[in-house]
């Protein structure tokens, strides 16, 4: 059982300049005794008011250095704190906040949402047991107009898909991988990389692109490319819901329509999903 959906802003100040970090979190936990569900005994039931306190508090005493971190110090805290817990788990995500520039110069107290992707993590934790922490980005939607294609798939009697050698790609990625043992990591330095690794598998080089023969293939460029730069990720899961967009015919209108008005095709839509680990 437990609190979902606590959401708050942290504010911190440095002088003049302010530093905003607004997020939503889901804390569970499983206790030592099911004797509330099975006998109506609530003496070792803490409240579901008490853990969004607590969340709240941990995030005015520590503030959120990482999404990562404040997850940790979250399941750290009931872990240390109440002997009847005998699990906990923590889910993180941060509202898409950045600090609004004028002219290329950053405002010291004004920010504007970029629907960029969803930063997210989770962390778990039993009992005498190991600290599991992952992280992710979720809602981030990537399109490249060219350089995709789809040929020599299965045909049989059902098959009415075209194959296609130029066609657009477009997608929502979700991408949440695990980490080994949490050492001391600098967790916003390694999502921003992966983040990178993202767009530069699927976009490729920006003066060329790269071909992309299928969303499968997409998908495992994208997990090869973070599994070699990334030392501290072990198992990578990406989710490439697709878009698909028809080509609008135009020929009852007198006009050539060459892949210029395309239309998005909002059902039912494909999805490709693959889990990749190191050995």
């Amino acid at each position: 059982y437990g609190k979902n959906t606590i959401k708050f802003l942290r504010l911190h100040r440095e002088g003049k300049k302010h530093f905003v970090k607004e997020v939503e979190v889901c804390a569970h936990l499983r206790l030592t005794s099911p004797q509330e569900y099975l006998e109506g005994n609530n003496s070792l039931v803490i409240p579901t008011d008490t853990i969004k306190n607590i969340v709240l508090v941990l995030a005015k005493k520590n503030g959120i250095p990482s999404l990562e971190q404040f997850a940790i110090d979250i399941c750290n805290h009931f872990m240390t704190t109440f002997c009847q817990v005998a699990y906990v788990k923590t889910y993180v995500q941060e509202v898409p906040w950045q600090r609004l520039h004028e002219d290329g110069v950053p405002h010291i107290h004004s920010f504007i949402c970029v629907p960029d992707g969803i930063r997210f993590c989770e962390a778990e934790q039993c009992r005498n047991g190991p600290l599991i922490v992952f992280a992710g980005i979720k809602d981030l939607k990537l399109m490249k107009t060219t350089q995709s294609g789809f040929e020599g798939f299965y045909k049989n009697e059902h098959t009415t898909l075209p194959e296609r050698h130029d066609r657009i790609l477009c997608g929502e990625l979700f991408c949440k991988w695990s980490y080994g043992e949490c050492k001391d990591f600098d967790f916003n330095c390694i999502w921003k990389k992966i983040r990178e690794c993202i767009l530069e598998a699927f976009a490729g080089p920006p003066d060329c692109g790269e071909y992309s023969p299928s969303y499968q293939k997409t998908v495992n460029c994208i997990q090869m490319l973070v599994l070699s730069r990334v030392s501290q990720v072990q198992v990578i899961e990406v989710v490439l819901n697709n878009t698909f967009y028809n080509v609008v015919d135009m020929k009852n209108l007198g006009l050539t329509n060459d892949k210029e008005v395309l239309v998005p095709v909002e059902a039912p839509y494909g999805s490709c999903a693959c889990t990749l680990g190191r050995k």
